[in-house]
């Protein structure tokens, strides 16, 4: 392993994969969006990491980032690849704004699936690897994050597919699930789920102002229990160099969990068990 492009850099799992990556001797291409998350990368830097600006649902934008890779690799075959940046839209069902889940599926989806294309013919062959972070979430689906689960369970699917696809050429796909992990994305969860009960009608904050509420307390409650980012970006690390890394890496121990019991619940059971948790 020589070098990795990784997105979603700018903060949480994506930032302390570059920052552990860089401290190991890798050539690290690090994903950001922004001037400032770039500075502060390259303050915490080590190495010669290279931030690249990135928007994954933008076409343009990743073919730039793709030749600014290609440049930095100097003839060089790119090593692995972690499509690792995502968001959360936060929404009952019967409320969601459209243009919220069309955004939640063009980041953690199509995202992925663009970067991935985009970045496939600079991976070595044989040997190269991707890493997709999915969560929990991709196991076992949660009320009031259902557009949250559903891109995760796509991104589960899309890396099944993959991973079949390209074993001939030598490639390896690796999933890892994170549980409650403490990072940044807690706070903008919260934020953003704060700006959709206010926009919800009288009749939505009717039926599930009380379930949004319980469920604000409990991402506080995880937030505090959340294992460190840092924890992921090792397990991120395992997948990118070990000899024959595992199709899928649950991490903390209620990912482990989803992971196990998830095929076994029954559907009555898990709808009465989430229902009680958020109260609905």
């Amino acid at each position: 392993m020589k070098s990795v492009f990784i997105t979603g850099a700018s903060s949480g799992i994506g930032r302390e994969t570059a920052l552990l990556l860089d401290r190991d001797g890798l050539r690290v291409f690090a994903g950001v969006r922004s001037d400032e998350a770039a500075d502060a990368l390259g303050r915490a830097a080590v190495g010669p990491l290279e931030a690249v600006r990135i928007d994954v649902t933008h076409a343009d934008s990743i073919s730039a980032a793709v030749e600014a890779v290609r440049a930095g690799l100097h003839s060089e075959a790119l090593s692995g690849l972690v499509n690792n940046a995502g968001m959360t839209v936060t929404a009952p069902l019967e409320f969601v704004d459209m243009d919220a889940l069309r955004r939640q599926f063009e980041v953690n989806v199509f995202g992925v699936a663009a970067v991935t294309k985009a970045f496939l013919p600079l991976l070595e062959r044989p040997g190269g690897r991707i890493v997709n972070v999915s969560s929990g979430a991709g196991k076992i689906v949660s009320p009031l994050i259902g557009p949250y689960c559903a891109s995760k369970y796509a991104l589960e699917a899309m890396s099944d597919a993959l991973r079949v696809e390209v074993r001939g050429q030598g490639l390896h796909v690796s999933v890892v699930e994170p549980g409650a992990i403490d990072t940044p994305i807690h706070d903008k969860n919260e934020t953003s789920l704060r700006q959709m009960v206010e926009a919800l009608p009288d009749e939505g904050r009717a039926r599930y102002g009380a379930a949004l509420e319980k469920l604000s307390r409990t991402n506080a409650s995880m937030a505090k229990q959340g294992i460190p980012a840092a924890r992921v970006a090792a397990t991120i690390a395992k997948a990118l160099r070990v000899q024959r890394p595992k199709t899928r890496y649950p991490v903390a121990a209620e990912a482990h969990l989803l992971a196990w019991i998830g095929p076994f619940l029954g559907d009555r059971v898990r709808d009465a068990m989430f229902g009680r948790m958020v109260g609905l």
